[in-house]
């Protein structure tokens, strides 16, 4: 079974509707009108197979949605407060032909500093995003093995038998970082998932570096906008 890679789609909106103002306006100081808020979505991950033959459960998804509302949205990965660019304000679970997906709804205000963010997002240009999650229950597809928990023989991506090993990710316990970045730190650079669990201790690490008990895998992350036009 090929990996599958996602494809990164803009949206268009007249500008944000009420409850999206209603819901910025929770997390904020004071309240912003339409024209002050720059929103766009951040498709974070789906149920679909990716290139380390790993897919989130559906309830997997729908707890994450969960866990990333208020969260920042940062840049190159830059744990700073002067490096928050935006803020999740909301999370949803879509359906989709292929499955279901996260997708992440954040704002950010319209100000000196953020123009040229915002002319790159709506160009095309800065389109990447990163975001991190913990998951606790990572199952192999060919003999329900919970992998954060302990080892399995099956390797994800090889046959067994007719059938490709696919590991589920399930149980989200924690959400990381978002950053928007222009070129990835890492070749795949992506949705980051790691497996929980004392004795977690997943088959490999494509990078060589991460630690057993904590190992972060990567996918792809798209950024979706939605343009508010005034």
């Amino acid at each position: 079974m090929e990996p599958i890679n996602k494809a990164a789609r803009i949206e268009k909106r007249a500008e944000p509707g009420e409850g999206d103002l209603a819901k910025i306006n929770a997390q904020t100081l004071r309240e912003l009108r339409a024209e002050e808020v720059f929103i766009f979505r951040i498709a974070a991950a789906d149920t679909l197979v990716d290139r380390d033959y790993e897919r989130f459960s559906q309830e997997c998804l729908e707890g994450m949605a969960k866990l990333y509302v208020g969260k920042p949205v940062l840049t190159d990965h830059s744990w700073s407060a002067g490096k928050q660019l935006a803020r999740v304000y909301d999370a949803e679970v879509e359906a989709t032909a292929e499955g279901h997906r996260l997708v992440l709804r954040c704002f950010m205000p319209r100000t000196e500093d953020n123009r040229g963010t915002i002319t790159a997002i709506e160009a095309g240009v800065l389109r990447e995003a990163s975001v991190g999650v913990a998951v606790q229950s990572a199952k192999c597809g060919i003999c329900g093995t919970d992998k954060a928990k302990r080892r399995c023989e099956h390797i994800p991506g090889q046959m067994y038998e007719g059938k490709t090993c696919v590991v589920e990710l399930g149980e989200p316990s924690d959400a990381f970082e978002i950053s928007l970045v222009a070129v990835p730190a890492q070749p795949k650079a992506g949705v980051i998932k790691a497996y929980g669990g004392e004795t977690a201790a997943p088959d490999s690490d494509p990078a060589g570096t991460a630690p057993v008990n904590d190992m972060l895998w990567q996918d792809e992350a798209l950024l979706e906008l939605e343009k508010i036009r005034f």
